[in-house]
């Protein structure tokens, strides 16, 4: 069977991910940091709630949990150790599997700590389910974890098949590519990829999931390794950097506090 995957828009830029399988009742969801778009999209197509997959503990994240539990309460919540987390019913780390029956889904569990310090991703041979850690063209901002750590998380992620899609849970695609523009602004890649993402948005269509491939063309935050990369961050930084860490940190410090 296909998967089909949906969109569930919350607050002003969020992206809840709805999973189910055609011509099933049982679907599961992705981070809803918001109950109600949740519930009317499940009433309206029948649906059944029997698995929540969390990233990590901000409120645009877990908002809905505790009434998405009360209306299904049978629903499986899967999440990272957090005590900032509550509800979970299965606490889950880096390598663990994640099966989701009713679905026919199984899911390795991804630590990609660095926006956070506890977020992980879920992740099958298709499919990454990455919250905050990656966006289209971008990465979330380091709030209680490291520089270091979103780093590894971002060169781990890169070494996935090219051919995954991601599945981030904002919309920030054009604001980012505004950014990778200011750092490779001779890029035809960055450049078609806005385009097409402007086209996207005057639709009112998400920009999202992109693929690994596409954001390993365009994304300065997996570009790392790169001359003109390394070349743009030295530039902000005003002095040489001594691998992908440091031009990692100096893009991230730079987009902080220069583009956001």
């Amino acid at each position: 069977m296909s998967l089909i995957i949906e969109p569930i828009r919350a607050f002003d830029d969020n992206y809840i991910w709805l999973l189910r399988q055609p011509e099933h009742a049982s679907c599961a969801v992705v981070d809803p940091g918001d109950a109600l778009p949740v519930i009317e999209h499940l009433q309206r197509d029948g649906l059944r709630l029997d698995a929540i997959l969390i990233t990590h503990h901000h409120g645009d994240h877990i908002g809905g949990l505790t009434e998405l539990r009360r209306l299904w309460p049978q629903a499986e919540v899967v999440g990272p150790a957090d005590r900032r987390i509550t509800g979970l019913t299965r606490v889950v780390g880096d390598g663990d599997r994640v099966n989701l029956a009713g679905l026919k889904l199984e899911f390795a569990v991804m630590a990609v700590p660095g926006h956070t310090s506890t977020h992980i991703a879920y992740v099958d041979d298709a499919h990454l389910f990455c919250g905050d850690t990656l966006f289209a063209a971008g990465c979330g901002r380091v709030f209680d974890g490291t520089f270091e750590q979103l780093a590894a998380s971002l060169r781990r992620i890169a070494a996935l098949p090219a051919k995954t899609c991601c599945y981030c849970a904002h919309e920030y695609t054009l604001a980012n590519l505004g950014f990778a523009r200011w750092v490779e602004p001779e890029s035809a890649a960055v450049m078609a990829a806005i385009a097409a993402a402007e086209e996207r948005r005057a639709l009112d269509q998400p920009t999202v999931p992109t693929t690994l491939a596409e954001e390993l063309a365009v994304n300065p935050f997996l570009r790392t390794a790169e001359p003109a990369v390394i070349a743009a961050a030295e530039r902000f930084a005003g002095a040489p950097l001594d691998g992908q860490t440091q031009v990692f940190t100096a893009l991230r410090r730079w987009k902080d506090e220069c583009y956001d």
